[in-house]
């Protein structure tokens, strides 16, 4: 059965990082709750948050080390870019739904989900640009054919 708190890697602005465990809500009132390694409950500001990088182990707490897709990636959804108010630059795709979108930030899968980082949520103060880059799959509609105008020049042969 899996568990509901997820191990998670806090990436902070002053380069500082605090691994820890995270409840399916963990973000209220501007702050990032966060029971850390030692059992503690924390409260982190969001505006102090650079990443919060959901991991399958807590060894590496840089981060992903591929940021940018080396090619089109084949998930749908919007293929975005992000650059932190650091000047560092992320790709990742998100998802093209209104509904899925988080008010406090952005929820991405990195480029290479088969890392050790499988999902990335930056808040919005982290951010200094997102940039669309493309919007990949979604539903794809067949055109019509142009209606040809009927024939003037047909006489009708039967009338009703």
């Amino acid at each position: 059965m899996p568990s509901t708190h997820k191990k998670v890697i806090v990436r902070k602005l002053d380069r500082d990082s605090i691994s820890g465990y995270v409840g399916p809500s963990f973000v209220s009132d501007g702050k990032l709750e966060l029971l850390n390694t030692a059992g503690n409950v924390v409260g982190i500001d969001l505006k102090d948050v650079k990443s919060v990088n959901f991991v399958r182990d807590f060894d590496d707490p840089e981060g992903p080390a591929r940021k940018t897709f080396t090619t089109r990636p084949r998930t749908a959804g919007l293929w975005v870019r992000v650059k932190f108010r650091d000047n560092e630059v992320m790709e990742g795709m998100m998802p093209n739904d209104l509904a899925q979108l988080m008010p406090e930030g952005y929820l991405l899968n990195p480029p290479d989900t088969r890392s050790n980082t499988q999902r990335i949520f930056v808040p919005r103060a982290a951010v200094s640009a997102l940039t669309v880059l493309a919007v990949i799959g979604g539903q794809q509609r067949r055109r019509k054919p142009p209606q040809k105008p009927d024939d003037q020049r047909q006489v009708p042969m039967f009338s009703e």
